[in-house]
């Protein structure tokens, strides 16, 4: 008989029983924000004394990454050849325990765990995350070989987005929230993926999970969670819109007080630059002269001239039309013609951009340095080593790398949408004054608009040293960890809990 993770390893808390599930989380897979916020909110949810566990895909990298792993059972599912097994075990960084779906032909895949080595979509990815949905409903009904249940279900973006539909008749169903970090991506499919996979055919209807005559995965999560949020309070309004909305706006309307938005924290053990192992010079907001030694070996790394007068800006992130990188395309011919700016580059996405960012380092070797991929130990060195850091994004539902950069005393210079503009504080003559301010804010995603505050952020940084130090060290005064974001959860675990009850009485009534 297999002995149970809680009494082999972690003492498991008292209160709310609550199921995470993610199709990645950090560091076990990565590609986004959702990874970070995956691996971190449970792991502040169980130090305010609730059993959260996870649950992810078992893809290989993972699997390799589980402490204590052991397989704890093995069934069939509709249309597996072979079994599907529960691996159990416990995060790398976390006293977390963590469910992985071991089914090697829907997830044994190195690399990306949504496209192929060319960048595509799996073809088969409607299945892969239905399997992954179809398990995640079978835990929540208590597994005899886990001996645990939850009493909440908290799924997170489309790969999730059909287990809150496919738990909706269940009469011993958990409570369901559901969490959209970018409604961008939808987990769109056509109509005769639908029919191929053999979802019942009462869910096809516009209450349900058709969008425009397509099957909507992330639909399914919206309409169907007791309670659905987004990742910070402005995008929850924005998406309300049609400009933000992606379609769904009307349907986010409809669901009325269902709907919210909650900011993401960050983890301040893994993010903190007076013990973070990957910098060379830890410091504090009391220390903050120390964090120039930082540039210096930024400078180095990225092949710069080593140089402390020089204005170094950072940009981390994906290179995608959301996160605005044309618009410090457009802008750094005029920006660079002032020898003293530098700008290093830790990012991935469309090749042609790839390629304009390589072109550009090749012009201006001592001003440009790039890094295409991603990489952790790059990132947590630009947000120490860089004076400010660049998030242009056209629309940014929450955001992680401002919140790092306030941690780390580098103000970001952002557009004023979502998460951004929950986070940072614009510097107004004002708010400077007062000592308030926190980083540059822009409106509307233009070159020019970029450029002014650019130029704003540098005419503070060379003419008020002063005034720049207490624009940073203010950031990092900011309590933007996860336990405050922990504790709204908890308040919206309880009320889609009340949500389930009411809905289970309507239904004997």
């Amino acid at each position: 008989m297999e002995q149970s993770l809680s009494t082999l390893s972690v003492v498991a808390p008292a209160g709310l029983r609550i199921l995470m599930a993610s199709s990645e989380a950090h560091p076990l897979i990565k590609t986004g924000g959702l990874a970070d916020v995956a691996a971190s909110l449970p792991a502040a949810l169980r130090q305010l004394g609730h059993d959260a566990r996870l649950i992810i895909p078992a893809y290989p990298r993972a699997a390799r990454q589980l402490r204590e792993s052991r397989p704890m059972c093995e069934f069939k599912m509709p249309g597996c050849r072979v079994g599907v097994r529960i691996l159990e075990g416990l995060h790398p960084d976390h006293d977390l325990p963590v469910y992985l779906v071991d089914a090697p032909e829907s997830f044994g895949r190195e690399g990306n765990p949504y496209t192929d080595l060319s960048g595509r979509d799996w073809g088969d990815n409607a299945e892969r995350f239905l399997l992954f949905c179809r398990v995640i409903v079978l835990i929540t009904q208590g597994l005899p070989a886990l001996g645990w249940k939850p009493d909440v279900l908290h799924g997170n973006d489309w790969q999730t987005g059909l287990a809150p539909a496919l738990l909706k008749d269940l009469p011993e169903r958990p409570a369901t929230v559901f969490t959209i970090h970018n409604l961008a991506y939808q987990g769109l499919f056509d109509r005769a993926t639908y029919e191929r996979i053999g979802l019942p055919a009462a869910l096809w209807s516009l209450s349900g999970l058709e969008f425009h005559q397509r099957l909507s995965f992330i639909k399914g999560g919206i309409v169907f969670s007791d309670r659905v949020n987004t990742v910070s309070p402005t995008y929850a309004a924005e998406v309300r819109t049609p400009r933000f909305g992606c379609g769904l706006d009307g349907l986010l309307r409809q669901i009325g007080h269902r709907f919210s938005g909650i900011l993401n924290g960050i983890d301040y053990q893994d993010w903190n630059p007076a013990s973070d192992p990957l910098i060379l010079q830890n410091y504090d907001r009391d220390s903050f002269g120390l964090k120039a030694e930082n540039k210096l070996d930024l400078q180095r790394e990225f092949g710069l001239p080593r140089s402390e007068d020089a204005f170094v800006l950072g940009y981390i992130g994906r290179l995608v039309e959301q996160k605005g990188v044309d618009l410090i395309l457009a802008i750094l011919p005029e920006l660079l013609r002032d020898p003293r700016i530098q700008l290093v580059v830790v990012a991935a996405g469309e090749r042609q951009t790839e390629q304009a960012l390589h072109d550009l380092a090749a012009r201006h070797p001592r001003q440009v340095g790039v890094f295409i991929g991603y990489d952790e130990t790059r990132a947590h060195r630009i947000e120490a080593g860089c004076d400010a850091f660049l998030m242009p994004s056209r629309f940014e539902p929450c955001g992680l790398n401002q919140i790092y950069s306030l941690r780390y005393g580098t103000p970001p210079i952002a557009h004023r949408t979502g998460g951004l503009a929950d986070t940072i504080i614009h510097a107004t003559p004002d708010m400077l004054v007062q000592g308030a301010a926190t980083g540059f804010l822009f409106d509307e995603p233009q070159p020019q608009n970029l450029l002014n505050a650019i130029q704003q952020a540098l005419q503070l940084y060379r003419d008020n040293p002063d005034g720049w130090r207490r624009l940073a060290t203010t950031g990092m005064s900011q309590d933007l960890s996860w336990e405050a974001s922990a504790r709204q959860y908890l308040q919206l675990y309880s009320d889609a809990i009340a949500e389930r009850q009411t809905r289970i009485n309507a239904a004997w009534a």
